[in-house]
């Protein structure tokens, strides 16, 4: 594993994403033992996405209390039928939620009136702060669903609505998500970047060679809203985790 810093983030690279997911589940498991050693219990956000599928599976396996977790998602679609496969809910059940005692799971309703949604959701998150973040990073730069042109660095608001760009909205074709483009919903309910990045811990988990242009622009552009990502470069205790096809389009 390599790792090396770039401005507040660490980054640690891992020669494949089986080995990325397990070094990065270690690490999770490790942060969310550190916040159980000083609180009753640890509030955290998951990312639902293949990207994370190895993550996931190392975290089904951590040796932690899942009584005392919490846990949200970050985004979800607006308008998907109930129980679709596609639905980042139905996504993070399967994956993950429903084979572990946790203490609650709060899901976005992607089915409910979209402003009342977002006003529920983020009262939800403000009565109940994060503490871990377990993200990635879309191929056009994005957390959650706050693309380029969506993304606020300084939002006001912990959910909102947001419209899919067609960068964003092809990627869940490539994931295997939607057969065709037309299929894939033009909005969906997402936390805002303050949302996730008010997480005490931050790790982001990035593999595939169809993001290897994202995590350049992340970590060696400018920090600003064309690169959402790029906010990780001011997280204090942020990591990103990277596999050689991710990273491959770095200058070093």
């Amino acid at each position: 594993m390599k790792e090396w810093k770039k401005d507040f983030l660490t980054v640690r690279g891992v020669e494949t994403r089986e080995k990325m997911g397990e070094a990065a589940a270690a690490d999770i498991e490790a942060a969310i033992w550190a916040v159980l050693s000083r609180k009753e219990n640890c509030n955290m956000i998951f990312a639902a996405a293949p990207s994370q599928n190895e993550v996931l599976a190392g975290l089904r396996e951590a040796k932690v209390d899942w009584s005392r977790i919490h846990a949200f998602h970050m985004d979800e679609y607006i308008g998907l039928p109930d129980g679709a496969p596609q639905s980042f809910a139905s996504f993070l059940k399967k994956a993950l939620f429903d084979g572990l005692p946790f203490g609650s799971v709060e899901y976005i309703n992607g089915n409910a009136s979209p402003e009342e949604e977002a006003n529920r959701y983020g009262t939800l998150l403000r009565e109940n702060p994060c503490d871990i973040v377990v993200m990635g990073i879309g191929e056009n730069g994005h957390l959650a669903f706050n693309d380029p042109g969506v993304a606020l660095f300084e939002d006001s608001r912990m959910v909102k609505v947001a419209e899919l760009d067609g960068a964003c909205r092809m990627q869940q074709v490539h994931d295997g998500c939607f057969e065709k483009l037309d299929l894939v919903p033009r909005q969906a309910l997402t936390l805002t970047i303050p949302a996730l990045i008010s997480a005490e811990y931050a790790f982001c988990i990035v593999p595939a060679p169809t993001k290897a242009e994202a995590v350049k622009r992340t970590l060696e552009g400018a920090v600003c809203e064309a690169c959402p990502a790029s906010i990780l470069r001011r997280h204090p205790q942020a990591v990103l985790y990277l596999d050689g096809d991710s990273a491959s389009k770095l200058s070093e």
